[in-house]
């Protein structure tokens, strides 16, 4: 075996085990959490393929697509896009797994930052 076949060998195996240790993210997610408009409750049902992550975000006033959603290693990112009494707004979320726990940041537009915990759905 030469050297570069071990390297190679050794690059692969450490890419593999490194995949191993990606998060889980698919499944649902529940959250309630306090807004500028009042408590909130979301069920979030997400799925990995890859770094990308595809779902919905569901709440009290209906359900939408994430978009633009994104999972690397722990981190997450997803976009909602909210039609809230005849305005589109965007709600960015970005934020981490750990375990059943994704603690997430959600900016509402350009009106609010807020903090919240998902728990998955077992």
């Amino acid at each position: 075996m030469t050297i570069r076949s071990v390297f190679v060998s050794t690059v692969l195996a450490v890419a593999m085990t490194l995949s191993a240790f990606a998060s889980d993210i698919n499944g649902q997610w529940t959250a309630t959490f306090n807004t500028q408009i009042g408590e909130q409750h979301y069920t979030y049902t997400l799925k990995a393929d890859g770094e990308m992550l595809t779902g919905t975000a569901k709440n009290d006033r209906g359900s939408t697509e994430i978009t633009n959603g994104t999972i690397k290693g722990d981190d997450v990112s997803f976009t909602e896009n909210l039609d809230f009494q005849g305005n589109q707004l965007v709600i960015t979320y970005t934020g981490k797994i750990s375990g059943d726990e994704l603690k997430l940041t959600r900016k509402v537009g350009d009106f609010a930052t807020e903090e919240l915990t998902a728990k998955r759905v077992k």
